[in-house]
């Protein structure tokens, strides 16, 4: 065998493995037709962060009257926006370079088939082939993003997330269809900076995975920031002209027409199965993702599967950690199955949104009595500081034993907090473990225990 694992697609899930793989001792190949990082680092979670981290100072710079500080008339260089986050994008990649070198992994640049079940056909990017052979294979391709019927991304005035990472130029309108993480991503950064914008979600509410009261709190403050706002809302018909793309829209049998100079699809994604093989070589495939055991075996024990192109939640951190799981596994380790009711969400738009665990929805719908408390930012003495006061710390405990079942927060560094919460609910803590928790003050991590004494009828600062 040319390779004791051999790693197809170098995104989170994918180059993780690969080096967990060496770490272990095995003989590493890794195949990649595009950049190392995968879509996440270089189209994805980091560009995309780097992005709003620049409205996020825009805006503090349009509040710096606030804070004692007068700014007249701040401009907005576009490009050089843009070419920062790729910068940023650029400087990740080569690190990941820089880690498949360290850790003596073979990159391979061209396109994987695979041919048997231990080998593969790669159309190398420089027109050649190879035919490359390994004990184990770890598949780990991701996803793209999913398209429509007469909605398809065209690159021009019909856009997916990479085309709007790049765009030359401020668009003065934009709509969105989809609310999800990506979707209210890009709503708050071309609205921060000055663009006209409308979102269109089907479902209810925005992030429609979210608990329902901080879906609803987004909502409110969207609106506040002139976000115009469509839920239960349908996407009829899509007209595409020189300077505009006209959507035909229904709610509760009534239609209007919503015009902007391009459109944005963030309506999910689906797996990059097609041109593997899969089929010709009986790897089982359900509703288009990849079938895995809990180790990550495909029904052909040495192929595992990893990451998006295994089916939600499609987030780059699992993918990471399921990618680690299937080194170890293949490489003779005893695992923990990955626990998937203790995965934290984390959405970046300003005021951010992250969760773990169950919604209040979820927790009576599953038979629990639970006890939730709620604690508002803008009590909190850190917070006011900062000057960001949107938002709530809500958490919900099970009545009978005290068990953390699930924690939802809305307001400033919500992606930074809400580990503590993933690391209580990993290990079955209860309202005790938090309280017992000493936070340091002033924080934002108060209104953790803050909200716990809430649920706990006790509540100190409210």
């Amino acid at each position: 065998m040319d390779f004791d694992v051999l790693v197809i697609g170098s995104g989170p899930g994918g180059y993780v493995a690969a080096i967990r793989a060496a770490q272990l001792g095995k003989k590493v190949g890794i195949v990649e037709r595009a950049e190392l990082g995968g879509i996440c680092l270089n189209w994805g979670c980091i560009p995309t962060k780097a992005l709003l981290r620049s409205a996020e100072v825009y805006e503090l710079i349009k509040h710096s009257n606030d804070f004692g500080f007068s700014v007249e008339n701040p401009a907005i260089d576009f490009p050089k926006v843009i070419q920062r986050s790729r910068d940023v994008a650029g400087r990740q990649a080569k690190g990941v370079a820089f880690l498949m070198k360290k850790n003596k992994i073979e990159v391979i640049a061209g396109t994987a088939r695979l041919s048997g079940k231990n080998s593969v056909e790669v159309k190398l990017n420089d027109g050649a082939a190879r035919r490359v052979s390994a004990t184990n294979m770890i598949i780990a391709t991701g996803a793209r993003a999913r398209q429509l019927p007469g909605m398809e991304i065209d690159g021009k005035r019909v856009l997916g997330y990479r085309e709007a990472m790049v765009m030359k130029e401020l668009p003065p309108s934009i709509a969105i269809v989809g609310a999800g993480a990506i979707g209210v991503e890009f709503a708050y950064f071309f609205r921060s900076l000055g663009a006209e914008v409308t979102l269109i979600e089907m479902l209810p509410h925005l992030l429609p995975i979210e608990d329902e009261e901080i879906s609803m709190e987004l909502g409110k403050s969207f609106k506040k920031k002139g976000i115009k706002i469509h839920t239960s809302t349908r996407v009829e018909k899509m007209e595409k002209g020189k300077k505009e793309v006209k959507l035909t829209l229904s709610k509760d049998g009534k239609s209007e027409t919503v015009a902007a100079e391009y459109v944005l699809m963030a309506i999910g994604v689906q797996g990059n199965i097609e041109g593997l093989g899969l089929e010709e070589l009986g790897v089982q495939v359900e509703k288009g993702w990849i079938k895995v055991n809990k180790f990550y075996q495909t029904n052909l024990p040495n192929i595992y599967a990893i990451g998006d192109i295994i089916g939600p939640p499609w987030l780059a951190h699992v993918a990471s950690h399921e990618g680690m799981l299937a080194a170890e596994h293949l490489a003779g380790r005893e695992i923990v199955p990955l626990n998937y009711n203790a995965i934290p969400g984390c959405t970046y738009c300003l005021p951010q949104v992250a969760s773990v665990g169950l919604t209040e929805k979820k927790a009576l719908e599953a038979g629990y009595k639970i006890k939730v408390g709620k604690f508002p930012v803008r009590v909190n003495g850190k917070a006011q500081g900062m000057g960001e006061t949107e938002g709530f710390v809500k958490i919900i405990y099970d009545e009978k034993y005290g068990e953390l079942l699930g924690c939802h927060i809305i307001g400033p560094e919500a992606t930074e907090l809400i580990t503590e919460l993933t690391l209580a609910k990993s290990v079955e803590a209860t309202y005790l473990e938090i309280l017992h928790t000493v936070h340091p003050h002033p924080t934002l991590s108060e209104m953790v225990a803050e909200a716990t004494h809430a649920a706990m009828g006790e509540p100190i600062n409210i």
